[in-house]
């Protein structure tokens, strides 16, 4: 990644061109070397969580494994960053499935994101 491409994401407003960068070259032999640097700008870029969620989201479709380290850090930053939780419901659906929910007592006690983001959703609980 040049110098002048990282200055221009640097300067991203939300998060939108960082994912769309994401979107478009995740098939580039050097991706795997930018993703870390990727994941920390759309972090400190984003203010809403919107651009966090959907990065957490599409990594996770794209390769779940490869990409574990990047997501969690991606679903910590949502959990922070989404305060108005506009986004922390879509991103529970996509990383544990649709019926998270019929499988919120199991996920609650292996998986802390998932017990922070159930927590933030449900407040009174399971």
């Amino acid at each position: 990644m040049d110098v002048e491409l990282k200055k221009r994401l640097e300067k991203d407003e939300n998060g939108l061109l960082t994912y769309e960068y994401i979107a478009n070259n995740i098939n580039q032999a050097d991706f795997t070397q930018q993703i870390d640097y990727l994941v920390d700008n759309i972090i400190n870029v984003d203010r809403t969580g919107q651009f966090v969620v959907s990065t957490a989201r599409y990594l996770n479709s794209i390769d779940k494994k490869l990409y574990a380290p990047q997501i969690d850090r991606l679903i910590k930053a949502a959990i922070t960053v989404d305060r108005e939780r506009a986004y922390l419901g879509v991103l529970a659906a996509s990383i544990w499935g649709d019926d998270y929910k019929e499988k919120a007592n199991s996920l609650v006690v292996t998986d802390d994101n998932f017990r922070r983001i159930y927590k933030r959703l449900f407040p009174i609980g399971i």
